[in-house]
């Protein structure tokens, strides 16, 4: 087993990333790049088979097959996966579970159309910010933020469990997921589904998903030790 090492705090991380985010929705850009592949018809590439079979359905398959094999991983830990504790091998399998359901949740609430249903792109909607919560486009809405993408994203907050144990691997499992979430969410960008601002806060979701399961784990980390000290007096 690889030895503990010490924690990396997220917040600053974090809190620039945000603000990055927060300047490029300031920026308009998202309709500029939209504009690049989508035409005043629609979206040449919406039905195509790469982008619609291959990478939006197989890229859900193959997600959810990951987190069964990660569940199983639980009770039959194999490579690295020996390193972590029980719990930890549960928190991996949460925070992908947390990181897409806050994404479904957000995008149930959401009155942002995708692009494809925009007036510009041939569609029945006008551009809203989705931040403009109580305001609706015309559209069918439900598009904010970037549900596909979150099949990636959603390993992000495997980031918390394995920084502890191996910093090198953390920062490997990171960047896989990161990759795999911006090549979901530009596959769906060609197709007109989603902005580029969609997929973005979507790995910021999943990110503070995560994280929020570590704190959630970390107080139960905590609440054993104590209590197995509370025994042992």
């Amino acid at each position: 087993m690889a030895a503990p090492s010490r924690s990396v705090s997220p917040f600053w991380p974090t809190l620039a990333i945000t603000a990055a985010l927060v300047a490029w929705d300031l920026s308009g850009a998202d309709l500029w790049l939209a504009g690049l592949v989508g035409t005043p018809v629609g979206f040449p590439l919406r039905a195509d088979w790469t982008l619609n079979r291959l990478m939006h359905n197989g890229g859900k398959v193959l997600s959810w097959a990951i987190v069964l094999w990660m569940l199983a991983a639980v009770w039959v830990p194999v490579g690295p996966w020996r390193w972590l504790s029980r719990l930890e091998r549960w928190q991996l399998v949460l925070s992908v579970l947390a990181a897409v359901g806050a994404v479904t949740l957000f995008k149930k609430f959401s009155l942002t159309s995708c692009p494809w249903d925009l007036r510009i792109f041939g569609g029945v909607a006008e551009h809203v910010s989705h931040w403009r919560w109580a305001v609706a486009d015309g559209g069918p809405g439900h598009c904010f933020p970037a549900g596909h993408a979150s099949a990636a994203f959603g390993f992000v907050g495997g980031w918390f469990v394995w920084r502890r144990r191996s910093p090198a691997f953390a920062r490997g499992w990171l960047l896989a997921a990161m990759a795999a979430g911006l090549v979901l969410g530009v596959g769906q960008q060609l197709r007109g589904a989603h902005f580029l601002s969609h997929t973005l806060w979507s790995g910021w979701l999943c990110w503070v998903a995560g994280w929020g399961v570590d704190a959630a784990m970390d107080c139960l980390r905590q609440r054993s030790v104590a209590d197995k000290k509370l025994n042992a007096g």
